[in-house]
């Protein structure tokens, strides 16, 4: 018989014992809890700042002051759009704007089915393909209107494929 998965509790505890002596350790705390469970959950700000001997608040801070953490689990698919100058010069704006009409969300939102998380990323290392999207590990380049569609077809049926 399978055992029961740990407890979020479980996970944020063990996470804070094996970093909270590190120098600097809030910053390498939140990046192992976002790895490890896709987002920093409500509970694990009490334990976090027990365990640092730092108000809820200042961690609430840290949090909310960094956009690379999220509050609530993503969608099944994180989709990024470079915003850095490169892609900017090639469209990445109409891009930008087409994606969050088509998903009907902003930035740091989940679209209404859970599929599809939208964040902004600042350069995804493909300057002279841009406009550049991620969608988890995929880096896609010259991403069109046309071509987004094609990709979020792709996400729907889960057969996103590397290019």
């Amino acid at each position: 018989m399978k055992s029961a998965p740990p407890s979020i509790a479980a996970v944020v505890e063990g996470l804070v014992a094996s970093l909270k002596h590190q120098p600097g350790a809030l910053l390498p705390i939140l990046h192992a809890l976002q790895d490890e469970l896709t987002y920093v959950p409500d509970e694990a700000i009490a334990i976090i700042a027990d365990a640092l001997n730092q108000t809820r608040a200042e961690i609430s801070g840290v949090i909310s002051f960094y956009h690379h953490f999220r509050r609530t689990p993503p969608g099944d698919h994180v989709l990024q759009i470079c915003r850095a100058e490169a892609c900017q010069a090639r469209g990445a704006k109409q891009l930008e704007s087409h994606i969050k009409q088509r998903l009907a969300i902003d930035y740091h939102q989940t679209s209404a089915d859970g599929r599809v998380s939208l964040e902004p990323v600042y350069c995804l290392g493909n300057c002279s393909c841009g406009p550049s999207i991620r969608i988890g590990d995929a880096i896609y380049g010259r991403v069109s209107p046309a071509r987004f569609e094609q990709l979020l077809d792709d996400m729907t049926t889960q057969v996103v494929e590397l290019v």
